[in-house]
């Protein structure tokens, strides 16, 4: 039987044996606007991205905090057996070129899933998945196919092994170019050439997809400009984009790329040069543009500007969209403006500019701030009731302004109802809450559960106990933690390890750090049940 979900045994509340199912895949789009995003992914495929911007695949068939209860075939459990196996065996090669006695029986199992799975495993160590995808090309049952290929590029490329990239691109053979070469597998090449900082070769390899029967394109340009600029390149993509003008016509998106790589650089000069390009032209700014130069003004300390561009667009009846509006409300409660901000929060709903979990948060993340409670509960309320779901960071910023742990309970319960999982991070927060409240049963529960689902106790939660411990008078019992920190290969902290050697001053008199008389030898013991060293009496 699964155990109890974390907030019935945190809370202490009522609890429930259904099982709370992790969404198959959820994706993080790191700093970018939803503005920002919803442009670029018009002109860069998933493969040209950066990884933090692809979307993290959470395993089908797991629960939270429980084993697999889900059904699976046979053949996927087949196949998940011969990749670990598989694996372990790369795992001890470490690097040995004779692969092909131990992955001989294997031979068999081998398609472009498998193949493909497998070097997903080995993007860290580029020289084992390549020993691995030659190993595979030589089977006689089995071809290399696209998404091989191009995940076996992107590894080289990541790993900044430009010559072997190039080289394997130009060994693959003549016959199969037409099956395994793609839109992303060019994606993929100009993007890590931008990478490596090789502007020259990245334009060559774009002029080589006509050898490749593919068109030179407007598309094909961008996704060029963009990978140019991802990696801070931008004067060079803009004399390119100048360049090639008559090639490849000067569309707004186009002038968005190179508009958002002088803001991401940080150059508002230069960013300001651009919009004034675009004004000047014949061309009208579309949601992105504003977005972007809007966000730039503001990241300068050019908030008046911003809120004037801002304005002008409602007056324009151009009706920015929710990142634009959480961008300005965000900056006004940063410069203390909440009255303002509340302002746009009420007239961007209004004129039907729907609010999302950021809006929300960032106004409840200020009103927290300055202790207005009623304030914070109002909005959750109101998102709630207006069907959007408050999120981990929603609650972080309301748990950090209680003092009392019913208040907590309270609120984890209010988590639980909206389906709200904990992470790793609440997790932690609610540790150091309980802690400083002194209330150790809440302690215990945190520490029991976050073990018991595999998300904790971590570095930072050792940290908490150890420093929380000390400042409780508890010196014992923050050096039995620091010990099994210690103990489970965690490494302290500078600040942990200055306050340990402080303690035994303290209790010993000058001592070398974890060298206490109380703490070696035959004077620890591990408690089985907590897994921390306690000491003798």
């Amino acid at each position: 039987m699964p155990p109890a979900p974390a907030y019935a045994v945190l809370a202490a509340a009522f609890r429930t044996k259904k099982p709370l199912f992790v969404p198959r895949w959820f994706g993080g789009l790191g700093s970018c606007t939803s503005t920002v995003w919803r442009n670029a992914s018009e002109v860069l495929p998933d493969a040209a991205l950066p990884p933090r911007f692809c979307p993290t695949v959470v395993p089908r068939g797991y629960v939270l905090g429980a084993p697999r209860l889900c059904h699976t075939s046979a053949s996927e459990d087949s196949r998940d057996v011969c990749i670990d196996q598989v694996l372990r065996i790369l795992k001890s090669s470490d690097g040995d070129t004779d692969l092909g006695k131990a992955l001989h029986r294997f031979a068999g199992e081998m398609d472009e899933d498998v193949v493909l799975r497998v070097l997903q495993k080995q993007r860290s160590n580029w020289q084992v998945a390549l020993l691995f995808f030659n190993w595979a090309a030589g089977l006689p049952a089995y071809a290399h196919g696209p998404r091989t290929y191009t995940e076996m590029l992107d590894i080289l490329g990541r790993m900044k092994k430009v010559k072997l990239m190039t080289q394997l691109f130009d060994e693959i053979p003549e016959e199969r170019r037409g099956l395994v070469v793609t839109n992303r597998t060019f994606a993929v090449l100009l993007n890590r050439y931008a990478g490596a900082h090789k502007v020259q070769e990245a334009i060559e390899m774009f002029y080589k997809r006509k050898d490749y029967g593919f068109e030179v394109d407007l598309v094909g340009f961008q996704i060029l400009l963009m990978s140019l600029c991802r990696y801070k390149h931008v004067e060079e993509a803009e004399a390119l984009f100048l360049q090639k003008k008559d090639e490849f016509p000067p569309v707004i998106k186009s002038w968005n790329i190179i508009l958002n790589g002088w803001c991401v650089k940080g150059s508002l000069p230069d960013a300001k040069r651009i919009w004034n390009q675009i004004i000047a032209s014949k061309l009208k700014p579309d949601l992105f543009t504003y977005g972007t130069f809007i966000n730039s003004l503001t990241k300068a300390g050019k908030l008046s500007t911003a809120v004037k561009l801002f304005t002008s667009m409602w007056e324009k009846g151009i009706n920015p969209d929710v990142a634009i509006c959480n961008c300005i409300i965000d900056q006004l409660c940063f410069k203390k403006k909440i009255p303002e901000a509340l302002d746009i929060f009420r007239e961007m709903t209004d004129r039907g500019c729907q609010a999302d979990v950021a809006t929300y948060n960032t106004l409840i993340k200020y009103f927290c701030k300055i202790r207005r409670t009623e304030k914070v509960y109002e909005l959750l309320d109101d998102m709630e009731n207006k069907g959007c779901s408050p999120n981990n960071m929603t609650y972080s910023y309301i748990l950090k302004t209680t003092e009392k742990p019913k208040d907590v309970i309270h609120l984890l319960q209010r988590m639980e109802k909206s389906g709200c999982r904990l992470d790793s991070d609440t997790y932690n927060l609610i540790l150091n809450l309980y802690v400083s409240m002194k209330y150790e049963n809440g302690v215990q529960q945190v520490w029991d559960e976050m073990e018991r689902n595999g998300s904790g106790p971590d570095q930072r939660s050792f940290t908490i106990m150890v420093h929380g411990l000390h400042s409780q008078g508890r010196l014992d019992q923050a050096l039995q933690y620091y010990t099994t920190m210690k103990s489970r290969g965690m490494t302290p902290e500078p600040r942990t390890r200055i306050l340990v050697k402080a303690i035994h001053m303290k209790k010993d008199g000058p001592a070398v750090e974890d060298q206490s008389p109380s703490m070696v030898g035959e004077n620890l013991k591990l408690d089985p049940l907590s897994g921390l060293f306690r000491v003798r009496k």
